[in-house]
C-alpha cells in the first residue's frame, strides 16, 4: 500500500502548495514514485505548480526526477450507488487508479472545508498542516484567550481532523501521524513569536500532533514558482554557486523530510 500524505488546514496563504511540491519532488529524486492531487479545483495552485515545472523542463530540455500529477477523475452521476456522494466516488476511483503505481500519494487540500478535504484527511497517514507564525492562524487549531497564553478549545479544523481520526480507528487503519509546520517564520526573536512557540507546543501535546521545521520567509520561494523549480533542483538548472539564503532554505527542507519520518525514506541530498 502506498504511504498517503495530506496537505491541509482552512486557511490560505500558508504556503500549503510550496511544502507539496517540495515534499514531492524531494521523495521523487530520492527515487520514491509519488503521484500528487491537488483538491483546490478552484485556484488550483498546486496543479498550476506542477504544470509551470514541465513547461520549464521542456523549455530546457531537461527530465529532472519529479512527482506525477493527475487530475481527479470525473465520475458519471448514473454510475453513482443510492445515496453514494459524488466527490466521494471521485476519490475512491483516484486511490483505486494510484494505489498500484504508487509508493507515496501526495494530496494538495483546499484552504476551506469541502467534501474532498474531508474525505482526504480521513485517507491521511501523515497529515502536514502549514501554520503562519501568528495568532491569526493559531486560530485554524484552537481558539486562544486575548494575551495568547490559554488555550480556550479546539477549532473546527481540529475537530474535523479528529473526526478522521475516527474514521480510520473504525476502520481498523493505522492513526494519522499529524505534523504542524511553523511556516514562514521570521528571524526576528519577538515576544509575539516567542508566544506563538509555546502556545503550540502545549497545543501539541493537548490534541495530539507533532511541531516540524518549516520555512522562513524567503524570496526565493516566490521565484521558484513561475518555474514549477524547488530548492533541490538549482544546481541542476545551471545555479552552480548558491547563495547563503539559498543554503539555508535547503538545509530547512533537509530538516522538513527528515522530521516527517516517512517510511522507507533515507534523507540522502
Amino acid at each position: 500500500m502506498p504511504h498517503i500524505i495530506v496537505v491541509g488546514n482552512e486557511k490560505g496563504g500558508a504556503g500549503k502548495s510550496t511544502v507539496s511540491m517540495h515534499i514531492a519532488t524531494a521523495l521523487a529524486r530520492m527515487g520514491h514514485r509519488v503521484n500528487a492531487l491537488d483538491l483546490d479545483l478552484r485556484q488550483r495552485s498546486f496543479a498550476r505548480y506542477a504544470s509551470n515545472r514541465e513547461h520549464t523542463l521542456q523549455k530546457e530540455g531537461k527530465n529532472l526526477p519529479s512527482p506525477v500529477f493527475h487530475d481527479l477523475p470525473e465520475v458519471d452521476p448514473s454510475e453513482l450507488k443510492p445515496g453514494e456522494n459524488i466527490n466521494d466516488a471521485r476519490m475512491a476511483r483516484a486511490m483505486d487508479m494510484l494505489d498500484p503505481i504508487s509508493d507515496f500519494i501526495l494530496i494538495d487540500c483546499p484552504g476551506s472545508h469541502t467534501r474532498l478535504s474531508q474525505d482526504a484527511h480521513a485517507l491521511a497517514d501523515t497529515l502536514v498542516t502549514p501554520l503562519n507564525d501568528s495568532f491569526v492562524d493559531f486560530d485554524l487549531l484552537a481558539r486562544i484567550d486575548s494575551e495568547g497564553e490559554k488555550i480556550l478549545g479546539p477549532s473546527v479544523y481540529s475537530e474535523m481532523v479528529w473526526a478522521a481520526r475516527q474514521l480510520r480507528a473504525k476502520a481498523g487503519l493505522k492513526p494519522i501521524d499529524w505534523v504542524v509546520l511553523r511556516n514562514r517564520v521570521g528571524a526576528q526573536n519577538m515576544t509575539n513569536k516567542k508566544k506563538m512557540e509555546s502556545a503550540i507546543q502545549k497545543l501539541a501535546k493537548r490534541i495530539g500532533f507533532r511541531v516540524a521545521p518549516g520555512f522562513s520567509e524567503r524570496v526565493i520561494f516566490r521565484e521558484l514558482f513561475p518555474r514549477g523549480l524547488t530548492l533541490l533542483d538549482l544546481k541542476d538548472m545551471g545555479v552552480s554557486s548558491l547563495n547563503i539564503s539559498n543554503i539555508a532554505a535547503r538545509q530547512e527542507m533537509r530538516d522538513l523530510i527528515k522530521a516527517l519520518d516517512l517510511p522507507g525514506v533515507k534523507v540522502d541530498f
